[in-house]
């Protein structure tokens, strides 16, 4: 599975003192250990001892015996020591088991890290890293709050939907550990929601029968009130967007992707020393940023990159009205207001788009195969165009492949398949044409699948705890459920196709090693529609 976040701490580059050093932050080494360097107050043997004297780096000296450290000028106004392993081996250097950061006028220690959080900056709880304000507690609290109130039965408290809805908010109880650099906590906290999710959508998907519930959904304020707070919520989230959100390697990736695909350069490899892995997605990726890199294009560094914002903006905003269609198709406008709504107050969109990430575009091609599910070749043509964007979604294939209405005749239903198969072959290859007539197939291989198939991650129980054993019993389970669920007995409709879709998708990024909060919104609208679908539009 595609991550959606890649960077791990960035190596930066060791430079002489003498060299030009275009980034700010980077790390040079002092021509002495006893002289300070020019225009500094300390030495390198000073903050070195600084370094040594935190409790947790002589714990990690003493437990990697023959380890080093080494202290770096980065840039102006701080020191940077770094202690190694010892090298294996074949190894010049070890790798990087502590990090000390030191200003050079107070001497104070401004971050020390160890474990995971040395490589994975991330792992750090930066605030603001992800999605700027959009994971403020200000924002972030009112927007649960908005999510669920509607939906609240003041009658009947222990409904089941209020129980949905709860674990769907309660991703945020593993992201408050996570904003504070505890991934120890953030990590196995992900999982219960998953797997409640999982078994909830499989209840929904079992049920035979492709009616609607007698009772309609019982909301707590008029549909109107709905309306108008989704206009207000989009403009917050648009607003937002523009003023205060930042641009994180995954969202930069698509847009030096479309820069290259205008240009007619390569796709695959080569990508800039500051997003070198961002070429690890599928073409339909690079393809959608194409139309905002050309409105504003790419400067070439790492900036304000108003493309991907554009881009961001654009697949919720997409996202949105899809479910909107959707919900009317089903159900007529209550359910459309309602989806959309949903979705536009549940916080873990906001927190996608807050950081322009790629990972909208997934949940747009997603909703986009549930709107045009009636047709077969359309619904090919979409789940194609998703699986090449970030590949899971391709699991979805023999399920989209199948779906289809209660009581049609197997004749129908293999022309519908075989219908579907040719669409998704079709779309496939033309997507995949650039890097077939350049020839260009493996390296598209090794810097796609087979890179995300062997990075290693501590954001999953699996890279946390190192599980492989677990871990390849799990994952060779989602595969064959996914396989397995095109044939399972199951609600013909689409909610019925909805919440197994959902499963799917769960099922599978239970066992990938590198899972993120952006990854929500792959499965969000499938669930939004097998949970609030089920119910008939109430009599006017």
């Amino acid at each position: 599975m595609a991550a959606a976040c890649l960077f791990a701490a960035p190596a930066a580059a060791v430079q002489t003192p003498g060299s030009t050093v275009a980034d700010p932050n980077a790390l040079t080494r002092p021509a002495e250990l006893d002289r300070r360097p020019p225009n500094h107050v300390r030495t390198a043997r000073q903050v070195l001892a600084t370094a040594r004297a935190l409790r947790d780096i002589r714990s990690t000296l003493r437990t990697h015996p023959g380890a080093t450290c080494e202290a770096f000028l980065k840039g102006t106004l701080q020191w940077q020591v770094s202690c190694y392993a010892r090298p294996r081996r074949g190894q010049i250097q070890g790798r990087e088991i502590a990090q000390v950061l030191i200003d050079d006028r107070s001497g104070v220690v401004l971050e020390h890290w160890t474990g995971f959080q040395v490589a994975w900056s991330m792992a750090r709880g930066y605030a603001g890293a992800f999605g700027r304000k959009a994971g403020a507690i200000y924002v972030w609290l009112p927007l649960c709050l908005l999510f669920l109130a509607p939906f609240v039965d003041p009658r009947r408290p222990f409904r089941l939907l209020h129980l949905d809805l709860l674990v769907l908010l309660g991703f945020s109880v593993s992201l408050a550990f996570f904003d504070h650099g505890n991934i120890g906590m953030s990590v196995p906290l992900a999982y219960p929601p998953l797997l409640y999710l999982l078994v909830r959508m499989l209840m929904v998907a079992r049920r035979r029968s492709a009616g609607v519930p007698s009772e309609p959904l019982k909301l707590l304020v008029p549909t109107t009130w709905l309306a108008v707070a989704l206009v207000f919520l989009v403009g917050f989230r648009v607003g937002l967007n523009v003023t205060n959100s930042n641009v994180i390697d995954v969202g930069y990736a698509g847009v030096i992707g479309a820069d290259r695909l205008a240009d007619g350069t390569s796709l695959y490899n080569h990508f800039p020393a500051d997003n070198q892995h961002g070429d690890t997605y599928g073409p339909v990726n690079y393809y959608a940023y194409v139309p905002f890199e050309q409105i504003w294009p790419w400067s070439g560094t790492w900036d304000d990159l108003p493309a991907a914002h554009g881009a961001a903006v654009a697949f919720d905003l997409l996202t949105l009205l899809g479910l909107w269609l959707l919900g009317r198709r089903l159900r007529g406008p209550r359910l459309g207001w309602v989806l959309a709504y949903a979705w536009a107050a549940f916080p873990f969109t906001l927190y996608t788009a807050n950081s322009n990430s790629n990972d909208g575009l997934v949940a747009m091609l997603l909703t986009l195969a549930l709107l045009v599910v009636r047709w077969a070749p359309a619904r090919g043509a979409a789940v194609a165009l998703a699986g090449l964007t970030k590949f899971a979604p391709l699991a979805l294939a023999p399920v989209f492949a199948t779906a289809g209405p209660a009581g049609v005749g197997l004749a129908r239903r293999v022309r519908g398949v075989a219908l579907f198969a040719v669409a998704f072959a079709v779309t496939a290859a033309v997507v995949m044409l650039p890097v077939l007539v350049g020839g260009d197939l493996n390296t598209f291989y090794e810097r796609t699948i087979d890179f995300q198939r062997a990075r290693g991650s501590p954001f999953s129980v699996w890279g946390f705890y190192g599980w492989d054993t677990a871990q390849s019993i799990v994952q060779g389970a989602g595969v064959v459920f996914a396989v397995v669920a095109a044939f399972l007995p199951r609600r013909r409709d689409v909610v019925g196709l909805a919440a197994l879709a959902a499963a799917v998708v769960i099922a599978l990024q239970l066992g990938v090693t590198h899972w993120f909060y952006l990854y929500i919104v792959w499965f969000l609208p499938f669930v939004l529609v097998a949970l609030l679908a089920r119910y008939r539009e109430p009599q006017r």
